[in-house]
């Protein structure tokens, strides 16, 4: 077939009316199992997607969903984030959406710019990133009643038993247990290289280091530094004590810990992003998997077949997905 296929053409295929096909599109409840299921083999069959515009002007609906796009801070910090937003741009064009990125430098601006995207019918939804303790951005998305999921857990306001929202995150404490693990197969003085105490991702990954060294009855310094690789490089220059190797909260400190040493004694370092810069050096990373991030989101706005976002009900146990990272060795 030389032009994309259409409503008469999955029609044809699935012996069905016109009408029936734009019932299941818009109406799949009203249409008996059987049928619905034959109509939607003719859409994977053919590879129909609707046409955004035309089902705008049917709906009163943009098939649009809002993303902020991070500030370009240079280095190797964002790349997650980018491939994230990559990701979604495919897996929502698949499912007939679009995505509409918008810029914003603090909290109170990203509200600002939600509120006039929403009053303007330009998105049906948005998905945040980087939460944070107290994150005002969910208390107004939930008054506004603008359908989201963010990027990141509540950090202990109502995470599992009580979500006001829904989330996805990566389990960056399974993350830093792996990394642990294999950092013990040097020997038993593994330091930790992560944030100053009080970031919620920061303090997530510490624990699964914790938790690593004690379940191997092992002991290490930890180590503090802000994410930036001279900071990094200067802490691990300055620490005294001898480790047999360093599990880090990122690659940019990982890059900063293998700075640091000099001499016949070099440990192994392992960071976590993956970051193509991990690669380029050959150091072990945790990969944080942000296509599968990207495949959970839009699962949990818009449902496993859903076309156009919907208020999704919060209930416990159903309003999250946590993404286990993998490890990957070098």
């Amino acid at each position: 077939m030389g032009r994309p296929p259409t409503v008469e053409d999955v029609a044809l295929r699935a012996g069905v009316s016109r009408q029936t096909v734009s019932n299941v599109l818009n109406a799949p409840d009203i249409v008996r199992p059987d049928t619905r299921e034959r109509v939607q083999q003719a859409i994977r069959d053919l590879g129909y997607r609707r046409h955004a515009a035309a089902r705008q002007l049917r709906t009163r609906r943009s098939s649009t969903i809002g993303i902020h796009l991070d500030p370009y801070v240079g280095g190797v910090s964002g790349v997650v984030l980018d491939r994230f937003v990559h990701a979604l741009t495919e897996r929502a064009s698949d499912r007939g959406m679009r995505m509409l990125v918008y810029a914003a430098r603090t909290a109170d601006d990203e509200i600002a710019r939600l509120a006039e995207l929403w009053e303007g019918s330009e998105i049906d939804a948005a998905i945040i990133t980087g939460t944070f303790h107290g994150d005002p951005r969910t208390h107004w998305l939930n008054e506004a009643r603008l359908p989201f999921v963010a990027f990141g857990r509540p950090w202990g306001e109502d995470d599992l038993a009580a979500p006001a929202h829904l989330w996805v995150d990566v389990d960056g404490a399974a993350g830093t247990a792996a990394a642990t693990r294999h950092a013990l197969t040097f020997g038993p003085r593994v330091a930790f290289l992560g944030w100053p105490s009080g970031s919620g991702t920061g303090d997530d990954r510490e624990r699964g280091w914790l938790r690593a060294m004690a379940a191997a009855g092992a002991s290490g310094p930890r180590w503090a530094a802000e994410e930036d690789v001279a900071m990094a490089r200067a802490v691990v220059a300055a620490a005294t004590e001898e480790v047999d190797a360093v599990v880090c909260a990122s690659d940019s400190l990982a890059i900063g810990a293998l700075l640091a040493q000099s001499g016949s004694r070099r440990v192994p370092v392992i960071g976590f992003d993956n970051t193509p810069t991990a690669e380029a050096l050959g150091f072990s990373s945790v990969e944080q998997r942000p296509e599968d991030v990207a495949a959970g989101t839009l699962e949990l706005l818009m449902g496993p077949t859903g076309e156009v976002v919907t208020p999704r009900d919060v209930v416990a146990g159903a309003a999250h997905i946590l993404i286990e990272p993998r490890l990957v060795v070098r």
